[in-house]
This record gives C-alpha cells, structure tokens and sequence, in this order.
C-alpha cells in the first residue's frame, strides 16, 4: 500500500511540468537563482548520505527573505513539494530532494548579521558555516559550543534542521540547548518567530518544535545563537581496556561519580586500530577498548577532576590511564 502511495505522490509532483516552475519561480529570483539544467542538478542530488540520489524538479538560490516568502508563497498555490538544504553534509538524508520538489538552497545567507559578546548571542543567517561563529569570537573569549564533525563545512540552519550535536554535547548540550530565537517562513510565506532573547518565553516551546524538524515546518532564515566563554584548560585522559563491557561500565562510573566531562567517547577495537591505521593517533592497537575522556574548566579544577577521573577509571578496571 504504501508502494502504490509513494508512486501516485511520485506521480503527482512529476506532473508539475519544469517550464511552468521556471514561468513561475525564475521572475522571483536573481539572475543565476534558478537551476533547471540536469548536469546542474547533479550537484544537489545527495546530502553527505551519498547512497541515495534523486533529481529535484529545480533548485532555487534566494537571497533575501522577500526571495524566500515569494518563492514558498508560489510553490504552496503550485501544490509543488519544497525541501530545504543547507551544506548539504548531513548523514541522515534529510536534504535529500524529492523527485519533481524544488530543492531551496540557503547558502546564500551566509553572514552573520550582530554579535553582542556582553550577552552572549549571536544573531546568523542559516548558511554561515559552523565553526565560522567560534572563529569571529574567538578573540573575545567566546566560542560556540555544538560542535558536529562536520563543522568546517556544515552550516547553522542545517544544524538547526537536525538538532546536531557533536563530542561537546555531554557538556555543553545539542543545537537546541544553545539556540535563542529562530525567524522561519512557513510553506505559505507567512513569516514568524519562535522563542525570544529571554531565558524563557510564555507558551508552548515551538522552537524545540522546529529544531531537529528537518525542514518540514517551516525554513529558517535567522538564528540567534547562544555563546559560551572559552575554557581556560581542556585536557584529555585515554584510558584502555581488555574488555568493550568493562569499558562502558566505565562510563557508568565517571558519571555516578558527578562527573561532567566536557567530552566522552568509546572506541572499540576494529574502530580505534582503523583509526590509528590513518590518523596515527598513537592509540594502542592492542586494546579492546578505549575511552576519550576530556575535562575543561578552570587550571585548578582540571587539575583536580584529571586526578578524580584517573582513580575512577583505575577502579573500574583500566589496564592503562595517560
């Protein structure tokens, strides 16, 4: 049944034929903001998730969020599908164009429009890069703290559409524990704007709502960002094991214990000597398995907490701490 679904919906949104898209977009845009051409598409047939491909109808490049409201506005009276991307570095699929959809880049808005180190916000366009955020405020003592592997190249509305994370979220939480405000346009172009720069806002949480929502509520165009001051110290302890379920028991310990790294992470032996093998890390190949365990804060308190850590991972049956 739900074969026969996907290929009327296939059918249906294939019928939208791509001349009446342009007549119909292409006057919205700038000169360059409306793709057609099949070898062009190629370029956004994918997210990061390169296993699946399809072609949208067209990809549309706005640059104002008058470009955004007017396109959505167009597309809901077509009845044509829209999937948003960002960076397009995502591993979940979630920019992965529909066939016959309109395929609406955000990488136009790439700049970050106010920082307020005094309060710690900032306020960025969607397709600003991020690590670009901790690079403009570094020198302010400041960084932004969800931090994906992906970060060199993905982008905050991408960020937003996942709720990502990244090694740092034990500590300092995901997307949505470190986003203020969000400006979206909805598939009608009404625009809106959920949560505020209080610490809370009356009502229902919709910005929670919309982060990890993968583009399907609504396509955000402003993010006001929270900002953490930098660390004074950040250590990492490396701690072995002969057994993968000693080692996560492990975790158990450091956490019971009220310990907050700022990151922990496991790998188990295919993973850390695949690993070593390419980064030569120094990791011990021998190992069934490894924890990663680092500690940010004050000198004093990092001193103390490697310490604590050391003994805890001691007892709970580590062959080797460093």
């Amino acid at each position: 049944m739900l074969d026969q679904f996907d290929a009327r919906l296939d059918a249906e949104f294939a019928a939208i034929p791509p001349q009446r898209l342009r007549a119909a977009l292409s006057p919205l845009l700038p000169k360059g903001g409306f793709v057609a051409d099949v070898e062009s598409l190629r370029a956004f047939e994918s997210d990061g998730l390169a296993a699946y491909r399809s072609l949208p109808a067209c990809v549309v490049l706005p640059e104002t969020v008058d470009q955004v409201r007017a396109v959505l506005a167009a597309c809901s009276e077509l009845g044509a599908p829209v999937v948003a991307r960002g960076a397009g570095t995502g591993l979940s699929g979630g920019a992965l164009p529909f066939p016959g959809s309109v395929l609406l880049s955000m990488a136009k808005f790439n700049k970050i429009l106010e920082i307020d180190p005094r309060a710690r916000i900032a306020r960025v366009q969607p397709g600003v890069r991020n690590l670009a955020i901790s690079e403009a405020v570094a020198a302010m003592g400041l960084f932004y703290a969800p931090d994906p592997s992906s970060q060199i190249a993905c982008s905050i509305g991408g960020n937003v559409a996942e709720n990502a994370g990244g090694v740092h979220c034990l500590k300092y939480g995901l997307t949505v524990h470190n986003i203020l405000k969000l400006e979206i346009i909805t598939i009608d172009g009404e625009l809106m704007t959920l949560g505020s720069e209080a610490l809370d806002s009356a009502g229902f949480d919709l910005m929670a709502l919309m982060t990890g929502s993968e583009g399907l509520l609504g396509i955000v165009t402003e993010v006001m960002v929270k900002l953490t001051p930098l660390p004074e110290v950040a250590r990492v302890l490396l701690a072995c094991f002969d057994d993968v379920e000693v080692a996560a028991g492990a975790v158990a310990t450091i956490m019971a214990a009220g310990v907050v790294p700022a990151g922990l992470e496991m790998m188990d032996g295919p993973a850390l000597r695949a690993a070593e093998d390419f980064a030569h890390a120094g990791y011990p190949k021998s190992a069934a398995a490894i924890l990663l365990c680092e500690l940010d804060g004050t000198a004093h308190d990092v001193d103390e907490e490697i310490a604590r850590v050391t003994a805890l991972l001691t007892r709970a049956g580590a062959s080797e701490v460093r």
